[in-house]
């Protein structure tokens, strides 16, 4: 058992346990009416193959109904008598199921969610009736511009790497997906060494990771299918793409959009170089998180040349990307992308001043502080920082990361990553008549 240190953002000591099994459970107790299991699986879309794209995420609905011991709509229904939340999300490099108790119900309901994610039935039935459900969401994804833009966006910045495809999947491919084809994916991918169990809450931390074992150890005695050996299936590792070595642009006419949309977009370090990613994070905290950032207030609301403006670092498992984002009119697309250089221009040739830095900094840390004051906020930061990089040092530290970067990092992270002759330019402009 290892017990890792921390700064003074995180008070208690995440306790960190790795099963014979494979299967790694943190926990931490935390003074909060509540505790959060939070089961990270390092399986997403990223793992499949373009002819079952959209499985792990059709596999996340069809969890919850139902396994041989507990009836389809039993779990939900014991969730709800005790007042208790549970849900789950799938994206491109993971997927986590979490269940939010009051601290006398988690040994109760601590072994039904992962006797849910162990031996789920997958009945045909039921498969055949939670298609048209994710159809629909694919649907109602398709309808939303924003989602619209940003696949548009993943399509022009990978070529090769899987983050290119939807999560959801074509409905071309969820039309011909069989229930026969999902057992074999949670058969191969469901398994304790592509797990994390974070569990955070007001319980001794030694009893929460009994419990946790031994919900782990009764599920894995009721499987009725393969065993580990025959399991162990790990998570491919591939090749991140080179930068772009030139424009390259993309144009779409939406018919739909009262305004233009405009994404500026880089191939950036992924968390496979985490240390390449913070001064990154700064800079786009710089462009254009928050009213006073660059952009933001030369844009809008000095210029007002657009309606929003946005800029993110998102760092996928293999490869990232630097996103900037633009709701604004027609006829501003050539300007606003113009303004865009410029400003990154500047922070090639131009240190970025101590007091914005600090500022910056001050945005960063607060945002940290702020985002783990429940067990659940800080279950996730666990399980996320563990499952991508497999070590939870890296969410603790991720403060005192930003701290290190100084004018210079960020020059130099500007400088290397950046460039103003070579990125992806997507625009989506509404019909004109």
């Amino acid at each position: 058992m290892v017990v890792t240190s921390a700064p003074s953002e995180i008070t208690n000591q995440p306790v960190v346990k790795r099963l014979a099994n494979g299967l790694t459970i943190i926990a931490e107790q935390m003074p909060t009416a509540a505790v959060n299991l939070n089961i990270w699986l390092r399986v997403g879309s990223k793992v499949e193959s373009d002819a079952i794209n959209g499985m792990a995420h059709f596999l996340e609905h069809m969890i919850f109904k139902g396994t041989p011991q507990l009836q389809c709509g039993e779990f939900e229904r014991l969730i709800e008598e005790r007042g208790a939340i549970t849900n789950a999300a799938t994206s491109q490099d993971y997927t986590h199921y979490y269940i939010t108790t009051a601290p006398k119900d988690f040994a109760k309901l601590a072994p039904l969610q992962v006797e849910l994610l162990l031996n789920a039935k997958l009945h045909d039935n039921d498969f055949e009736r939670e298609r048209p459900v994710i159809l629909e969401e694919i649907r109602r994804s398709e309808d939303n511009p924003r989602r619209r833009v940003f696949q548009h966006s993943m399509v022009l910045n990978f070529d090769q790497l899987p983050y290119r495809r939807p999560v959801l999947g074509p409905t071309s491919v969820i039309e011909n997906l069989s229930a026969a084809q999902m057992r074999d994916f949670h058969r191969r991918w469901y398994q304790p060494q592509n797990m994390t169990a974070v569990v955070v809450g007001d319980l001794p931390v030694q009893e929460l990771i009994a419990t946790v074992e031994e919900s782990f150890e009764q599920a894995l005695a009721n499987r009725h299918h393969g065993s580990l050996k025959d399991s162990l299936e790990r998570v491919p590792v591939t090749t991140p793409e080179e930068p772009f070595q030139s424009i390259a642009r993309a144009d779409y006419i939406d018919t739909t959009l009262q305004q233009a949309r405009l994404v500026l977009s880089w191939r950036v370090p992924g968390l496979r170089q985490l240390s390449e990613t913070y001064a990154l994070d700064v800079v786009a905290s710089i462009l254009g998180q928050g009213r006073t950032a660059r952009l933001v207030q030369d844009l809008r609301e000095t210029r007002s040349l657009v309606n929003s403006i946005s800029t993110s670092n998102i760092t996928y498992g293999e490869q990232g990307v630097f996103y900037i984002s633009a709701n604004l009119a027609i006829e501003h697309l050539d300007e606003v992308e113009a303004a865009v250089l410029d400003h990154i221009q500047r922070l090639h040739e131009e240190p970025v001043s101590d007091m914005e830095l600090c500022r910056v900094r001050t945005q960063v840390a607060n945002r940290y502080v702020f985002g783990n004051e429940t067990s659940s906020d800080r279950a996730n930061m666990y399980g996320y920082y563990h499952a991508m990089t497999g070590d939870i040092e890296n969410a603790i530290n991720y403060p005192m990361a930003i701290r290190t970067v100084d004018a210079a990092a960020i020059q130099s992270a500007v400088q290397q990553y950046l460039p103003v002759t070579a990125y992806g330019a997507l625009r989506l402009q509404p019909e004109t008549n």
